[in-house]
């Protein structure tokens, strides 16, 4: 239930909240100013008094998902392949969290195609996590880890892959459980590890 009217920081994240758990249940198709007012419990006005318009709710809801799936990264726990591996784990959807977030991606996915902009944000987003890659990538060819070669062109397959494992866990999660879906990674990994070559 929404807090009585007061503090404007604990009001907007009370928003925040029911677009989130709107997001979670409907998807972005489902993201409206109504479906978000039901779920504060509250009146269509006191969301407008946030957002002006369907385009800023999409908006605001996209920040808050990377936002949020910045904020459960796990901290890997050594350089190098072990670092890669942790950060290529990060993206798939291992557990009820993480799975949340990866369906209100593959749901946002239909904006991005519709708007411009939200097509640009989502290139940068992506093109950011393969830079990331690509430095964790560095790093580990020069630990030995990983053969030599272009970084980007290799963190740029890795991201597919992972983008690839993402979509057929969502859409078929009793064939792609958490434990496959490592696998299919580690045994990916391995054979990056030991080729001289992307293929």
């Amino acid at each position: 239930m929404a807090r009585p009217k007061g503090n404007h920081e604990e009001r907007r994240g009370d928003v925040a909240e029911a677009v989130w758990q709107v997001l979670a249940s409907d998807g972005f198709n489902g993201l409206t100013i109504r479906a978000i007012a039901h779920r504060l419990q509250a009146t269509t006005g006191v969301v407008t008094h946030y957002f002006r318009s369907k385009r800023e709710i999409v908006s605001y809801a996209l920040d808050l998902l990377e936002k949020r799936s910045a904020s459960r990264l796990r901290t890997p726990a050594a350089e190098g392949l072990a670092a890669l591996r942790s950060a290529a784990m990060d993206m798939l959807p291992l557990d009820a969290d993480s799975t949340t977030a990866n369906r209100v991606w593959i749901s946002s996915w239909d904006h991005a195609l519709a708007d411009a902009q939200f097509q640009r944000d989502h290139a940068r987003r992506y093109a950011d996590g393969v830079e990331h890659l690509a430095q964790l990538i560095r790093v580990a060819q020069g630990r030995g880890e990983l053969v030599a070669g272009d970084a980007q062109a290799m963190a740029t397959e890795v991201h597919s892959f992972a983008l690839g494992l993402i979509v057929q866990a969502v859409l078929d999660p009793a064939e792609y459980p958490a434990d496959r879906q490592i696998a299919l990674l580690d045994g990916y990994l391995g054979r990056l590890a030991r080729t001289s070559e992307i293929r």
